[in-house]
């Protein structure tokens, strides 16, 4: 830790005790809280661009999600319960309520922008606004999934193979998979936006096998127990009620699928959105644009 640089200086770092083990987030600003959730081959650190021009107005919770960055990794079981946007989403609102959060506004790139989701059908009285930067529904992605699809997101499919098989490939050059992945997701096809620092902190991550077999277990719950769980509410039409905003890349993975607002607008009663010039990483590849249209919503409120 000491070795990585500190992208949020004035920001406390705290380690936060829950049933699931210790969560890291940096926390800091001023104002209602807001809650930030990073996606996968990324840590906490993916906001540390967007974080300075929130700060202002919000009192911004920054978390590594269980498994990722510095937080615990649960051990799983063969259902990968402890990996589930289901338990993950309730190991959230566990620290939240350790930092004297009750209810607070989430937004959530990624792997984060699933957990971020999941907590608003599952507990809708923990938020007051939601946020989810370029993903569609967990359902969506596997019941479309095609040809020219499947080739963008081959990783939802390498990752889910049963251990030991990915975390092997992986373990044999981190550091090629992880650059290779991240360039191959921007617009650029280039790590130019990433800021070395950043890129630093992620690689430490992939480095550590234990980190990457809990990224592999996320996945695998993703492939099984989560679209169980996203098919029953579609089946119930259950729907997301905060306000909510959809935020995707132009050459993003969720553009990839379908129209990410005529989709969520399926699972939600009141979303709005729109597209950022940007591949995946919004908040790195265009962080002035993400952060003021987050900006924008959040103060709606």
């Amino acid at each position: 830790m000491s070795d990585l640089a500190d992208l949020f200086p004035g920001f406390d770092a705290k380690w936060i005790n829950t049933s699931s083990g210790r969560i890291f987030a940096r926390v800091g600003g001023k104002g209602p809280p807001l809650l930030l959730l990073h996606g996968f081959s990324e840590t906490h650190v993916m906001w540390h661009r967007v974080a300075p021009q929130l700060a202002d107005r919000f009192t911004l919770i920054i978390a590594d999600l269980p498994g990722y960055g510095w937080s615990d990794m649960p051990e799983s079981d063969k259902d990968h319960t402890p990996y589930t946007k289901r338990a993950m989403a309730q190991t959230i609102i566990e620290a939240m309520e350790q930092l004297g959060y009750v209810h607070f506004a989430l937004a959530g790139h990624d792997r984060g922008g699933r957990v971020a989701y999941r907590l608003a059908l599952d507990h809708p009285g923990r938020l007051s606004r939601l946020a989810v930067l370029d993903i569609l529904p967990t359902y969506d992605y596997w019941e479309r999934i095609n040809r020219p699809y499947a080739l963008k997101i081959y990783h939802w499919t390498f990752l889910a193979q049963a251990y030991p098989l990915p975390e092997t490939l992986i373990g044999g050059n981190p550091d090629f998979f992880l650059r290779f992945k991240m360039a191959s997701q921007t617009k650029s096809k280039t790590l130019e936006a990433i800021d070395p620092r950043a890129l630093e902190h992620y690689l430490a991550a992939f480095r550590d096998p234990s980190r990457v077999h809990a990224m592999c277990e996320d996945y695998r719950a993703g492939a099984y127990a989560d679209y169980e769980i996203d098919k029953a509410d579609r089946d119930m039409a259950k729907k997301i009620t905060v306000p909510m905003l959809a935020l995707w890349g132009d050459v993003g993975i969720a553009r990839a699928a379908a129209t990410p607002l005529d989709t969520w607008k399926n699972w939600a009663t009141n979303v709005s959105g729109s597209p950022v010039d940007s591949g995946h990483f919004l908040t790195e590849e265009n962080p002035d644009v993400t952060a003021k249209l987050l900006r924008e919503f959040f103060l709606a409120g």
